[in-house]
């Protein structure tokens, strides 16, 4: 079935009767448990990460479960998963078989009530990822599930209901209906749905109020900004009341200040509805404001998945490391990273800081007091964040000694070791650790070597070294010291 047919069945044809819906959510197979830890992309059947990140919806259930998912274009698609040619690159693909990978072997969960970004650069697949969760992409091989139930094993009618009721799509082009009101355009989906006129327009009213749009409602789309016409894509997506909002690229064509503003509408109605979202952007930024976890893709494949301290904090490889190169460190990890044992008189003393908080608050806060700031939770104290364990962190100082495998999120350290190995040198230690261990003096030499002359600092047996001339008339000396420490 084409994505322009299921498009059509997204917009026609009236609503399915209960008895139908029931039948098939009858013959509709149930899919495996969803796994409560990550779920990774690999080229092999389902996998899942060993730990569980460290989000506030970790517990919850899965309102999408996708497993081993694969979309080929080209011909024989349905050959190339499991087989030889499934791991080449892209070109060598192409050139082979005719075929391109757009999404490779990908698994993960989408967790109920967590805004869930997938991020890449343009061709990584991420919008075919999320077009292949309703089907308006079929995919070529793999699971989808939502609550459960397989959308693959779904009939036309259940798609239908699907689209109409379940999961509700705000795409980057707008696509509004140019002679249609404000009121009207947001009421569309709710029209198709078969809802009387004055309860579907009561109720896009009051999404337009919601998106902040009053006052606009008899306007016509050619009457309206950008940012105000995608606040009518995303009131009308809204008025269906969607388990499951999926935007896909919907602000990357607005202006910086008013992507802005949409971004704090997405959060806002996040933050009041609590609603499940997929979103879908190549802006790091913008993943790293919006994602309660993030998937980041490249080639069809996701190399990393975790929150977005993981991702900014311990990056899975050169890849991940370079995307987040010049992301401010202070702005996204928190406190927890640069938290150290609590000392003797401490749990006492000083500000109190979440263990939530940036360490951007961490510094303003230590700043502001002159001393350590104590973490808090539950009125205990989870340990204690000095200026030296914060300038660890802003400096990248506190990278963990050993890698992360591609896909798998690291977890959130702890408080750091007193003692730091490094590849080209013995371990160091902090001097205001008090578990550092004590310093030993190296062992005194017992040689018959001639003491040294107290003038020249050198044995008499050395050849002397001509004293150093005065200089002349401190040039000379500025220009090395202007140079000093360059060579």
């Amino acid at each position: 079935m084409s994505s322009a047919r299921h498009s059509q069945d997204n917009t026609r044809g009236p609503k399915p009767p209960a008895s139908e819906r029931a039948r098939s959510d009858a013959a509709a197979p149930t899919s495996v448990t969803a796994a409560t830890s990550t779920s990774v992309a690999a080229a092999t059947p389902t996998r899942t990460a060993a730990a569980t990140p460290a989000t506030g919806q970790a517990g919850a259930p899965a309102v999408f479960a996708v497993r081993d998912l694969w979309k080929v274009f080209g011909p024989k698609a349905d050959r190339i998963p499991g087989s030889p040619e499934a791991d080449l690159p892209a070109a060598e693909l192409r050139e082979r078989t005719g075929c391109t990978a757009a999404v490779r072997g990908v698994s993960f969960d989408v967790r109920k009530g967590e805004v869930f970004v997938v991020m890449g650069l343009s061709g990584s697949g991420k919008s075919t990822l999320v077009r292949c969760l309703t089907r308006l992409i079929e995919p070529t091989s793999g699971s989808v599930d939502i609550d459960g139930e397989s959308v693959l094993a779904m009939d036309r009618s259940r798609l239908r209901e699907l689209r109409r009721h379940r999961a509700a799509m705000v795409f980057q082009h707008f696509g509004l209906l140019p002679h249609r009101t404000v009121l009207d355009n947001v009421a569309y989906g709710l029209e198709v749905q078969g809802l009387g006129k004055a309860r579907r327009r009561a109720k896009a009213a009051e999404m337009v109020a919601k998106v902040g749009l009053t006052g606009l409602e008899h306007r016509r789309p050619g009457q309206l900004s950008g940012g105000q016409q995608q606040r009518v894509g995303l009131a009308r997506a809204l008025a269906v009341d969607p388990e499951v909002l999926l935007f896909d690229e919907p602000f990357s064509a607005l202006d910086p200040l008013i992507r802005r503003d949409m971004q704090e509408e997405v959060i806002r109605l996040h933050r009041d509805e609590g609603r499940t979202m997929v979103f879908i952007t190549h802006d790091l930024s913008e993943a790293l404001r919006l994602g309660t976890r993030i998937a980041l893709m490249r080639d069809g494949r996701i190399v990393q998945l975790g929150t977005p301290e993981e991702i900014v904090g311990s990056p899975a490889d050169a890849y991940v490391r370079d995307f987040v190169r010049d992301v401010p460190r202070e702005q996204v990890l928190t406190v927890r990273r640069a938290m150290r044992p609590v000392r003797p008189g401490e749990a006492d003393q000083g500000p109190a800081l979440a263990p939530g908080a940036t360490v951007a608050q961490a510094i303003e806060a230590v700043a502001r007091s002159g001393g350590p700031a104590r973490v808090m939770d539950a009125g205990r104290c989870l340990g204690v964040v000095d200026h030296a364990r914060l300038l660890d962190v802003v400096a990248g100082l506190d990278e963990p000694a050993t890698a992360t495998a591609p896909g798998v999120p690291a977890p959130i350290p702890g408080p750091a070791a007193p003692a730091a190995t490094h590849a080209d040198g013995p371990a160091t230690t902090r001097a205001d650790d008090p578990t550092a261990p004590t310093p030993v003096d190296p062992p005194a030499t017992t040689t018959d070597a001639p003491t040294p002359d107290p003038t020249t600092g050198q044995s008499p047996d050395q050849n002397p070294v001509p004293a150093p001339e005065p200089p002349g008339d401190g040039t000379e000396s500025a220009a090395a010291a202007g140079t000093g420490g360059r060579g």
